[in-house]
């Protein structure tokens, strides 16, 4: 069975209405109000108040253009496509692009006939504002992704959590098999959770930020540092002092995974671990000298990766 979204329902709805009412005024041509309804619904508020403005703009324009070539030259299919040549250019330098599809209709009508008065013009304009304004009324109601972003958010931090963990048992097991299919499917959760923290804050007038936003790209610059380490983590082919303190640091982080803010606390140990680290005894193979190599790289990731999360001023868990 196929879903009926919100916005295909508003569309049909607010395109009925515009018609009606247009047509109970007894305008001509109401059934294009019905079109302009169908081109001003947008994704969010401030994209269809945008698109709002541009194409009454440019409606408005199109009327002035239309009144100097058709009644300054004539009524004549050649002068439609000067018109255009100009008009849109014109459109372009007062940023009104949008409105350009929704302008030529109205200077079809106002082509078809032959004749441009007040009454005609009068006609077009309200129209145009039927259109447009239903358009807008219809876009007042937009449904609530707070439970989608928290969602999002739960997933993100189970998947940091479970990719902790496989490093977790990486430094202790070095025969252990990953497929790290949580590298990728966290990826996309990330981009698919900003990209909806930002259509939030796009349907709403008065806000210009989302906490959510802020902490889906702190965790992306996490990730960032995440996909870094793995490489030198899986570089490490044996077993030292420092692979078990540094698994034990992990598998107290990965519990404390939360949008609060805590990070100072693990700054604060990962801090000691280096002193740890640097008063023990110097390597004696090389391989055990590229391991702590490896292993102090990693130190030095993570606290960057404390340190981003730090700036985030937090959310509640």
């Amino acid at each position: 069975m196929f879903k009926i979204g919100y916005r295909t329902a508003k569309t049909a709805l607010g395109t009925t209405i515009s018609i009606i009412l247009a047509q109970f005024i007894g305008l001509e041509y109401y059934t294009s109000a019905g079109i302009i309804t169908i081109l001003c619904i947008q994704v969010t508020k401030k994209k269809s108040l945008r698109s709002s403005w541009e194409r009454f703009l440019a409606c408005s324009l199109a009327m002035i253009f239309s009144f100097i070539f058709f009644e300054g030259i004539a009524y004549h299919p050649l002068i439609i496509g000067l018109l255009l040549l100009l008009f849109i250019p014109a459109t372009v330098i007062v940023k009104a692009t949008q409105g350009i599809v929704t302008s030529t209709v109205v200077i079809f009508h106002l082509f078809s006939t032959n004749h441009i008065t007040f009454q005609v013009i009068g006609n077009e304009l309200l129209l145009v504002t039927i259109g447009i304004g239903v358009a807008l009324v219809m876009n007042l109601y937009m449904p609530s992704v707070e439970k989608k972003l928290k969602n999002y958010q739960i997933q993100i931090e189970e998947n940091l959590a479970s990719i902790f963990h496989e490093i977790e048992l990486y430094l202790i097991q070095k025969d252990r098999r990953w497929d790290g299919k949580e590298i990728t499917i966290t990826a996309q959760l990330i981009n698919e959770a900003k990209t909806l923290a930002f259509r939030d804050v796009e349907n709403h007038f008065l806000r210009h930020e989302n906490s959510y936003y802020h902490y889906f790209k702190m965790r992306e610059k996490q990730f960032e540092i995440i996909e870094r380490v793995i490489p030198s983590i899986t570089s490490i082919h044996i077993a030292v002092e420092q692979s078990k303190m540094i698994a034990d640091f992990l598998h107290e982080l990965k519990v404390n995974i939360h949008p609060g803010n805590t990070a100072h606390k693990y700054l604060v140990q990962l801090l000691n671990m280096k002193k740890s680290f640097e008063e023990m005894d110097l390597p004696k193979t090389r391989e055990e000298f590229e391991a702590r190599a490896a292993l102090y790289h990693f130190i030095r990731e993570m606290e960057q990766y404390l340190i981003i999360k730090s700036h985030f001023k937090g959310m509640e868990p």
